[in-house]
């Protein structure tokens, strides 16, 4: 699990982290500026390097960027992932004494298919089962 300070991204870091995660392709600093009209270039530098430093996008690659070498970045992490991982981060972290069983009810209440959510958990919690059985972690 990511540390707690490196699972809280400012607004400006989701922004980019959104534009890349919808993008199909990597993407270098001016095109992130053009997809967001509120990001200046400046900005952009700098939520990049913020995310390069927390590991959240990579260098894809060196491409030109009209005449420029530049750089492209990707997202190392899905969206998906980060967000089980702040959910985790702060259910763990908050000591929380929310009985798991509550929790699991709670969430499968707001579920579109929550029959089909059912059984995908039976099935899961099966497995489980069986690796415990079986002294697997």
């Amino acid at each position: 699990m990511m540390s707690k300070s490196n699972l809280l991204l400012t607004g400006r870091e989701m922004d980019i982290m959104r534009i890349l995660w919808e993008s199909e392709k990597p993407l270098v600093a001016s095109e992130i500026t053009k997809m967001d009209k509120s990001l200046s270039s400046n900005t952009v530098q700098s939520v990049l390097r913020k995310l390069l430093e927390k590991k959240f996008i990579e260098v894809a690659d060196i491409v030109y960027s009209g005449t420029v070498l530049t750089r492209s970045y990707r997202p190392t992490i899905s969206k998906k992932d980060l967000l089980i991982e702040q959910f985790l981060n702060q259910y763990i972290n908050n000591n929380s004494n929310i009985p798991l069983p509550n929790l699991v009810a709670t969430l499968l209440k707001h579920e579109k298919n929550e029959i089909d959510t059912i059984v995908q958990l039976e099935q899961l919690l099966e497995e489980r089962k069986k690796s415990l059985y079986t002294g697997e972690k």
